[in-house]
């Protein structure tokens, strides 16, 4: 029977390129998101498709829920999961208006009396959430939660009452660390990206990448990853790499590695892409169905910062 009402399948990478691979495995296994932010970056989809599905997992309060974050499940609004619905606003270029007006009002309603966020609140308690997700009464505000949402919101130059102690928050927080992890400091560098004090945010960097060399929390040569230990908490083999820190040439964190190392590191992402044409997931795999969830999001990631890089992926 001929099929009606469908919409044209967009042209396609030519097969066995890195982009078709990871096409056929986005349409197998992804959820509609990610199979319509994947339309959106490479195959000239339409942003309004992926506004459309994540428009699915806002919440009454305004914020976001229903696993958007595949580690925390239930229907709950969460930091994290707000986090995650602006960072897919802003890769379309629609970080801006009501929508985020009413996004900020709902930070607003889960910030600390310091004004910055918590990574989870306890409405959580009662759903599935991943074992290494602490829910407690008081949760303390965390860089984590906070300089992602921070930097995005300054990135797309919004201005709400909410982002000044939250600003103020994250300088002190990235100013005063001494010893971190890699995920602290992928939230730092994300706020430090975008605020706009960019002498600041220029010594603030520095002083940070020094300290991810000295604590070793960068792998510089994927062959020696020996050479560089887990963080504490942190799954078998969940070590980070410099595109993690740095996922475009602009990004702050670009100056803490040589070229060479940039290059090596590249070159190991380019190598991770699995059999099925997607890429691995590298923390605490925890249950079956958030692993499946989770590699679409780590594919497209995978695949936009190798193009940001210039490198060829089909």
């Amino acid at each position: 029977m001929a099929e009606t009402g469908a919409s044209p399948r967009p042209s396609s990478p030519p097969a066995h390129t890195p982009l078709a691979r990871a096409e056929q495995f986005v349409w197998l296994t992804a959820r509609v998101l990610e199979q319509r932010r994947f339309a959106y970056h490479f195959l000239d989809g339409s942003a309004d498709a992926v506004e459309t599905a994540l428009a699915a997992y806002r919440t009454a309060d305004e914020g976001y829920g229903h696993a958007l974050e595949p580690d925390l499940r239930g229907p709950v609004s969460q930091p994290l999961h707000t986090g995650h619905a602006l960072r897919v606003l802003d890769s379309i270029g629609r970080c801006a208006g009501q929508r985020v007006e009413r996004v900020c009002r709902y930070l607003t309603s889960v910030s600390n009396p310091d004004g910055a966020l918590p990574a989870v609140h306890p409405g959580q308690r009662g759903y599935p959430a991943a074992p290494f997700v602490p829910i407690v009464d008081d949760p303390p505000s965390e860089l984590l939660a906070t300089g992602p949402v921070v930097g995005l919101l300054h990135r797309n130059q919004v201005w709400h009452a909410w982002l000044f102690r939250a600003t103020d928050f994250c300088w002190h927080a990235v100013e005063t660390l001494e010893k971190s992890h890699p995920y602290e400091v992928q939230a730092a560098v994300a706020f430090l990206d975008s605020v706009p004090d960019r002498p600041r945010a220029l010594a603030a960097a520095d002083r940070l990448g020094r300290l991810v060399r000295e604590q070793r929390l960068s792998v510089l040569d994927p062959g020696r990853l020996e050479e560089c230990p887990v963080a504490s908490g942190y799954a078998p083999g969940e070590h980070h790499f410099p595109f993690d820190f740095a996922r475009t040439p602009e990004s702050l964190a670009r100056a803490w590695f040589t070229d060479e190392e940039m290059s090596r590191s590249l070159d190991f992402l380019e190598s991770e892409q699995r059999d099925d044409g997607g890429w691995p997931i590298r923390w605490r795999q925890w249950a079956p169905g958030t692993a499946l969830e989770s590699r679409p999001i780590v594919t497209i990631e995978a695949l936009r910062t190798l193009h940001a890089y210039g490198r060829s992926i089909g």
